[in-house]
């Protein structure tokens, strides 16, 4: 009962993210309005943080619990790479994030995130509930635009996409949230784009066309 509660709240506060598996790439897209209660407080809020050079984190839920996530996430992926002069894995960072909201599993983090990037062992999308719960996803979604996004992503994706091909569904998917759901919007669509060489943010005069 407290679980459903819990993202319950989540969808409550909107927002709309999106993160896929590409052919040779990873994709992580968000609208950009947060809102308070009927409120709209921002129209240009940040959903998307690197958190490491091929690795970065969608968020959805209570910005500011989302926020302490991603700092804390921040600092013990540099930890980690400094302890053992390594880069750190898409799977090892989800697993440091899993066990931190695991560990608050009673005062939860109202937060439920989409972890994604590049490494050795390829390209992966995570996604993560506010008790730590992990699932690996070829292409998922957030927050309370997701049932709309969801629409579009499971009708027009399939394994081996393109970079151009990525784009243009998640921007697809996030436009049909924007449209339908009253908690998405904002003045912007950001995507992001993760590969072997780093972390790309893609010219917002393309995601305006792709989204006409």
């Amino acid at each position: 009962m407290q679980k459903q509660n819990i993202k319950t709240k989540i969808r409550q506060t909107g927002t709309t993210t999106v993160g896929l598996v590409c052919k040779d790439c990873v994709i992580l897209a968000a609208e950009t309005k947060s809102t308070l209660g009927s409120m709209i407080s921002s129209k240009e809020a940040q959903k998307i943080y690197p958190v490491d050079d091929k690795i970065a984190v969608t968020i959805s839920g209570a910005v500011g619990d989302a926020q302490a996530l991603i700092r804390i996430l921040s600092a013990e992926i540099n930890i980690y790479k400094l302890t053992r002069s390594s880069e750190i894995t898409v799977k090892a960072a989800t697993t440091l994030l899993s066990n931190l909201m695991n560990s608050y599993r009673y005062y939860p983090y109202i937060a439920m995130l989409i972890i994604g990037g590049a490494d050795k062992n390829g390209y992966h999308v995570y996604s993560i509930d506010p008790f730590g719960g992990v699932e690996e996803e070829k292409v998922t979604s957030t927050g309370s635009g997701s049932p709309f996004a969801y629409g579009v992503l499971e009708n027009e994706y399939r394994e081996g996409m393109t970079k151009e091909e990525g784009i243009k569904l998640a921007v697809r998917a996030i436009r049909s949230a924007r449209e339908r759901d009253v908690y998405s919007g904002g003045k912007e669509i950001r995507v992001i784009v993760i590969d072997k060489t780093g972390i790309e943010h893609v010219d917002k005069e393309k995601i305006k066309e792709l989204a006409q």
